[in-house]
């Protein structure tokens, strides 16, 4: 497991955890592709901006972080995106911090 330094990062509140996990380009064999992972916090950023179109700071408070918080894991979810595809690689949704507010479980990854 890597240390990390500083403050260690707050779960987020997650309201809809993604039903598929995978995206990759069309006629490019699995084998041969670069995955790029996106975390289930960051998808979650995208979605409360980008699809149900709130403000940062009113996503922020939804997620239950800092709006500074809120705003990396936005820039982070959307350089991954936008990487995966100019450049043609895979995008796999997986850990992260978070906890599920459908239910009550916890999901936590360290490697990502």
């Amino acid at each position: 497991m890597k240390k990390c330094r500083g403050r260690p990062k707050c779960p987020r509140r997650v309201e809809q955890k993604p039903n598929i996990t995978y995206f990759k380009p069309r006629g490019v064999p699995l084998s041969g592709l670069e995955v790029v992972y996106l975390t289930v916090e960051e998808l979650e950023a995208l979605r409360l901006v980008d699809i149900e179109g709130l403000r940062q700071e009113d996503a922020a408070i939804r997620v239950g972080i800092s709006r500074r918080a809120f705003w990396e894991d936005l820039k982070a979810a959307r350089t991954k995106i936008a990487l995966a595809l100019t450049a043609g690689k895979a995008i796999e949704i997986k850990g992260g911090n978070y906890i599920s507010t459908e239910g009550c479980d916890i999901s936590e990854d360290a490697d990502t």
